[in-house]
């Protein structure tokens, strides 16, 4: 998969193919459906499947406080992209400039003169340019017009998803994992949910009442998990090696900030600056303030526990 960073970066070769835009956060089983529609149309067209999406996402750079909880990070969300087929990924920076952009230049010098967009596959609902003003129908308008000069495209309308009665989203998502609802969030997702990111040095407290983690930065604002699981990590040798994490503001300890800490199962080794993955397996319960370190440590020695009882009944 070629990954394209900016209009500055695109070549004469990467002209010519169909598109869809979004989000496309927890690239869930909806994104993929769009992905496969796009993968086909394609071939018919003898065209690659281009992916255009932007970093940060539009909501937050434009109400950062208020931006919903990110299910994939950037480098999660392309492996996720690249393993559906697609072939290529534009990554473009959501900043002031391109918040400013007008609609029709946004068309204009992204989809005609810049990718050579032939066919464009975007919900009714999608809203782009200064304020909010381009939308289907003013892409329907020019990508018909441009035609008429041999460089236009077509529009087609994403068909909602459904899971049962209800569309599939990232907001469904979301919504399922902040319950602790692993299952339903599967359903949504096609796959377990999982977190991965880099082994980090931490404060050794774990270590202190014998339960040393595997700290991982979590690089998002907030999480779209929170309290204790049973989990899986892979990325080490013998996994998926079974655990039980901790993923919060550690409100015993210091309170600040989220962050994912890992205890594995019967595992003595140095992993500083390994890529794990965190496989999410059940929730055991959420997280709270305890009134000493001797009451921490026996709630952990339960969860520990109970995690082994799950994870090993689920072999």
């Amino acid at each position: 998969m070629r990954l394209i960073r900016g209009l500055h970066n695109l070549r004469p070769a990467d002209r010519g193919c169909v598109a869809t835009i979004g989000n496309f956060d927890g690239v869930h089983l909806g994104h993929r459906a769009v992905f496969r529609r796009l993968l086909a149309r394609g071939r018919e067209m003898g065209l690659p499947a281009t992916v255009i999406i932007f970093e940060p996402q539009p909501m937050e750079f434009f109400a950062p406080a208020a931006a919903p909880a990110r299910l994939t990070r950037l480098r999660e969300k392309l492996a996720a992209i690249r393993d559906d087929g697609i072939e290529r990924v534009m990554l473009l920076e959501f900043g002031p400039r391109l918040a400013t952009m007008d609609a029709r230049d946004f068309v204009q010098r992204l989809l005609l003169d810049g990718l050579g967009v032939e066919f464009l596959l975007v919900g009714d609902d999608f809203r782009f340019g200064h304020g909010r003003a381009g939308d289907y129908e003013l892409l329907r308008e020019m990508g018909e017009q441009a035609q008429d000069n041999g460089q236009g495209f077509e529009v087609a309308n994403l068909h909602t998803i459904v899971h049962g009665e209800e569309r599939i989203s990232s907001t469904r998502v979301r919504d399922a994992l902040a319950r602790g609802d692993l299952m339903q969030a599967q359903h949504l997702l096609g796959r377990p949910y999982r977190i991965r990111g880099r082994v980090a040095h931490g404060d050794k407290r774990g270590r202190s009442i014998g339960f040393p983690t595997a700290n991982i930065d979590l690089h998002r604002r907030v999480s779209p998990v929170s309290g204790v699981f049973a989990v899986t990590v892979e990325g080490i040798e013998g996994s998926p090696w079974p655990g039980v994490a901790n993923i919060g503001s550690r409100p015993t300890v210091d309170g600040r900030g989220d962050r994912l800490e890992v205890h594995l199962f019967d595992f003595d080794r140095q992993i500083y600056g390994q890529h794990l993955s965190v496989e999410f397996k059940l929730k055991l319960r959420d997280e709270k303030r305890f009134e000493s370190f001797a009451a921490l440590k026996e709630q952990i020695q339960r969860d520990a526990a109970t995690a082994r009882d799950f994870l090993n009944s689920t072999n």
